[in-house]
């Protein structure tokens, strides 16, 4: 299911401040993820400064769902870029896995800081993130600070593009990322105060793999899907409109137990983005 489009228009002015503004940079390596954001900054830099002048990275962690990895390369090969993958380590990071609520600060440091040097070595000296006007206004954003102590450059934030202006853009500019639902790492599935694991991690991403293959054979259809970690239950969320018919699932929470969760009780609730941002945290567990 597609993601909505925007109602209002964004005119070409629009584009040609953002284009504008990464002229102004001049060239930079993109901290590229694959989602709508970072690949809209991608291909606007390609636009602004010719690809030769233009580096991709995508950072290779546990923290990355398996799917999102193939996509990101097609659009970065389609856009002419080259397309680099360093390993980072979020987990060997202590603020990382224990997972309180300025875990994203501890993310972003290690992975721009990989970027960084993979950048240098490929004479790139500044970097850009897929930050908008609206990341900027949400409460819960630590990564942002991490990326302003090391001067990254935020062309969307910069201008004022909402993610309803990137997703106007991106699908004018024919991006098969306009309507991508968000992805952001897998971490964020994990209730704060619950210790971030390679196992913890894994299992998520195996779950909620195998739900969009339960969704897809019965024909299922939800644009959001998150699987969260609560500790001693699993919360599947989907849109809320999907709620009632995931729920009567056949093979649904034998999907989720098979991925590592077992027999912990299954809750099938409307997706809300951020959602445990607004719930208390768990205390420390061991698994």
């Amino acid at each position: 299911m597609s993601a909505a489009i925007p109602e209002r228009s964004a005119g070409p002015g629009l584009e040609e401040t953002l284009l504008a503004r990464i002229r102004a940079v001049g060239p930079i390596a993109v901290a590229y993820s694959g989602g709508a954001d970072s690949a809209l900054v991608l291909a606007a830099a390609v636009r602004a400064l010719d690809p030769e002048r233009v580096l991709a990275v995508t950072a290779l962690s546990e923290s990355l769902a398996t799917a999102e990895l193939a996509p990101a390369t097609e659009l970065a090969a389609s856009l002419g870029v080259r397309h680099l993958t360093p390993r980072t380590h979020e987990l060997s990071r202590p603020g990382y896995r224990a997972n309180g609520r300025d875990r994203c600060y501890f993310c972003k440091s290690e992975v721009l800081d990989v970027i960084a040097e993979v950048a240098a070595e490929h004479g790139f000296d500044r970097m850009a993130t897929g930050t908008n006007a609206d990341d900027a206004a949400d409460p819960f954003r630590p990564g942002i600070q991490a990326g302003a102590e090391r001067g990254v450059h935020t062309p969307l934030r910069d201008v004022g593009f909402t993610k309803s202006d990137v997703r106007l853009v991106s699908r004018r500019w024919g991006l098969p990322t306009w309507d991508k639902p968000a992805t952001p790492c897998l971490a964020s599935r994990i209730r704060y105060g619950i210790e971030v694991s390679s196992y913890r991690l894994a299992r998520v991403d195996r779950a909620e793999t195998a739900m969009r293959a339960l969704l897809h054979r019965t024909g299922v259809r939800t644009s959001d899907l998150r699987v969260r970690d609560l500790g001693d239950a699993v919360r599947v969320e989907v849109d809320a409109a999907a709620v009632r018919a995931v729920m009567a699932l056949p093979g649904l929470a034998e999907a989720v137990a098979a991925a590592g969760f077992g027999h912990r009780p299954v809750k099938v609730t409307p997706f809300h983005s951020g959602a445990l941002n607004i719930e208390p945290s768990a205390l420390p567990q061991q698994e």
